[in-house]
């Protein structure tokens, strides 16, 4: 489904069927809770009804997604469902509500950038059909006929686009599908504008008749207000038949999916339109505006699961928490704070503010203090960082360690209570426990070609100013004197002082004010 104003009208989740008469009100909103298998679970019923019934459909469905538009409108090179929605690409999400239902077959339509779409998803139970030419929906799902030839159950169509789809309505719609022995079904939704969308035609009866795109529709019909999703069921041997008798005679010269429903009306079967009251839920993307507003909406449902699960979030407005990323009870994240990919926060942390933590593992009692930015990290309990750390890909932070305002950590190990407080660049360094690392400290890591180890042993204390010159050891207990330059391993225990004796020249202030104003000094100086 195409973009459009989000208001809707309808109340209820109701359908007008021909027979038999299913008139059922389905309006109730089932809250979302967490679950084992990610940390969101949109759309799952409290009492578990949607899981428990999901076995019924196992054995008789098969699921197509169609994901092979180019998606012209995003002006991208990047495949339309490859575009990410909170952290996670557009086809993620209702492939996994598709996934939720576990069917028989689960069939992904790909054209545009198909080896893209297919390399990102090839660690999941489906397979890929591949739609050379673009010729319309109908021609999409017909290239699906060889992968679910001798199927004979019910075949869902989904979009690839519609990231927003929770599993609660497909669950709805597959029941009203079977309880209403309906050959084919469409989910529709009324909009105050339904201007670019199909519209739903229907009989003085209420009985669904035809779907008209909008540029095919007469002025009577396009002031219509239910349009079509692009959700169907159908059954399987009805579908593939029916795509065969599609025509291309309509304003784009395309196979149209819809006008599957005229062709069943015309053989006297039974065609059902279920009507969905969420507007915003069957929305698909077509554009950079759409996908900034499913984003939005994304967003919103991830903070509020992660608000009923005991975090405080100062202001949701101002947060940005991807999908699947975990968070224990009171932790408080404040405002601007961007956690990302697969991080995980344990409980009684804070986030302060203008915080940026990508595929990071944090403990508990964690301060993560202004203006951090945490890598592929992992922190352990009660460690206290920045503000205005950095901390690299492939650092890890064990328990009570320290790491302070303007230090910056890659590739590094810091043992349980070391701290660097100030100012300091630790890099390819192994720290034991109990280490105080002085303001100014550098691990020379780099030769310019290779990079090198620093080996800092248990409770060794680095004077401010110090460079390690890597490949280098410092032994447990060391002291390494400020302002040393240590190129040679030091023994445990011992004093290491690196630096040149001091020298004072006595009256060089005179001497060099003379000279830097062109004068000759006065006699006697020297």
């Amino acid at each position: 489904m195409g973009s459009g104003r989000r208001e809707f009208v309808p109340k209820g989740f109701g359908i007008v069927a021909k027979k038999p008469p299913c008139s059922l009100v389905m309006s109730a909103k089932i809250p979302v809770r967490s679950s084992n298998d990610s940390y969101i679970n949109f759309g799952e019923s409290p009492d578990n009804q949607i899981n428990n019934q999901m076995g019924r459909f196992m054995d008789t469905l098969a699921i197509i997604l169609l994901a092979a538009g180019k998606g012209t409108r995003m002006k991208s090179d990047t495949a339309k469902v490859l575009h990410p929605v909170a952290g996670r690409p557009m086809l993620f999400y209702p492939l996994k509500t598709a996934q939720a239902f576990s069917p028989q077959k689960l069939v992904v339509v790909v054209g545009h950038q198909a080896g893209q779409v297919e390399q990102v998803f090839s660690n999941e139970d489906l397979f890929f059909v591949r739609q050379e030419q673009q010729l319309g929906s109908g021609h999409a799902v017909a290239v699906t006929e060889e992968t679910l030839r001798g199927f004979a159950g019910t075949v869902l169509i989904m979009c690839g686009d519609v990231p927003l789809i929770r599993v609660e309505t497909i669950k709805r719609f597959l029941n009203e599908h079977r309880q209403c022995d309906a050959t084919v079904s469409v989910l529709t939704v009324n909009l105050q504008d339904p201007a670019g969308y199909g519209r739903v035609v229907r009989d003085a009866a209420g009985t669904i008749q035809r779907i008209v795109e909008h540029r095919d529709a007469t002025g009577e019909q396009r002031r219509i207000r239910e349009i079509n999703t692009g959700i169907y069921c159908c059954q399987a041997s009805f579908l593939y038949a029916a795509l065969k008798n599609i025509e291309k005679n309509n304003d784009q010269g395309e196979y149209y999916l819809p006008d599957i429903i005229h062709l069943a009306v015309k053989e006297g079967k039974h065609a059902l339109a279920v009507l969905t009251e969420d507007f915003q839920e069957v929305t698909g993307i077509n554009d950079r505006i759409d996908l900034a507003e499913a984003e939005r909406v994304m967003r919103e449902r991830i903070l509020k699961q992660h608000l009923q699960d005991g975090v405080t979030i100062i202001d949701p407005a101002s947060t940005y928490i991807d999908y699947g990323v975990t968070i224990g009870p009171d932790t408080v994240i404040y405002p601007n704070a961007s956690i990302r990919g697969k991080s995980a926060i344990g409980s009684n942390c804070t986030v302060d503010v203008n915080c940026t933590i990508i595929d990071s593992i944090i403990g508990n009692r964690v301060y993560i203090k202004p203006s951090c930015v945490i890598d592929a990290s992992r922190i352990g309990d009660s460690v206290s960082l920045g503000p205005f750390a950095h901390l690299r890909p492939q650092t890890v932070v064990e328990e009570g360690g320290r790491i302070g305002n303007f230090v910056e950590v890659k590739k590094s190990r810091i043992g349980r209570g070391s701290k660097a407080n100030h100012l300091s660049y630790i890099g390819d360094a192994t720290i034991g426990e109990g280490v105080n690392i002085g303001a100014g400290t550098i691990t020379c890591n780099y030769d310019g070609k290779t990079k090198h180890p620093t080996v800092i042993k248990d409770h060794v204390f680095v004077g401010s100013n110090t460079s390690l010159v890597a490949p280098v050891t410092i032994g447990e207990g060391a002291v390494i004197g400020a302002g040393s330059t240590i190129t040679k391993d030091v023994p445990g225990g011992s004093l290491a002082v690196g630096r040149t004796r001091q020298t004072n020249y006595e009256h060089w202030y005179p001497v060099s004010r003379k000279k830097r104003e062109g004068g000759a000094p006065d006699k006697g100086q020297s």
